[in-house]
C-alpha cells in the first residue's frame, strides 16, 4: 500500500487516466474529487461490499416458485424452435 500526504486542491494520478483531487479537508473527514474515463465506476467500498453480498445471496438461493415454473415448463421450452419465440 501507498501512503501519500495530500493537501487541498492537490492530487494524485493513478495511471494515464485516473486523477484523484483532495477538495476539503476538515471536521475528521477528507473530501476528494475522482475523475475517470467515461464508463469506469466508482463505489464506495462498503456499497461494493453489499453489492457482491446481494449478488451472491441471489446466485444460491432458486424459490421454491422457480423450481415448481422450471418443471412444468422445461419440457415446453427445450422443443421449442427459434421460429416459435414471441
Amino acid at each position: 500500500m501507498l501512503v501519500l500526504t495530500r493537501r487541498r486542491g492537490q492530487a494524485i494520478c493513478i495511471g494515464e487516466h485516473i486523477r484523484v483531487l483532495v477538495t476539503r479537508i476538515g471536521d475528521g473527514q477528507v473530501r476528494l474529487g475522482i475523475e475517470t474515463p467515461q464508463g469506469v465506476s466508482v463505489l464506495r467500498e462498503e456499497l461494493l461490499d453489499s453489492v457482491r453480498k446481494a449478488n451472491r445471496a441471489a446466485r444460491e438461493t432458486v424459490p421454491d416458485n422457480f423450481t415448481h415454473w422450471l418443471q412444468v415448463h422445461r419440457p415446453a421450452l427445450d422443443h421449442s424452435s427459434p421460429e416459435e419465440a414471441p
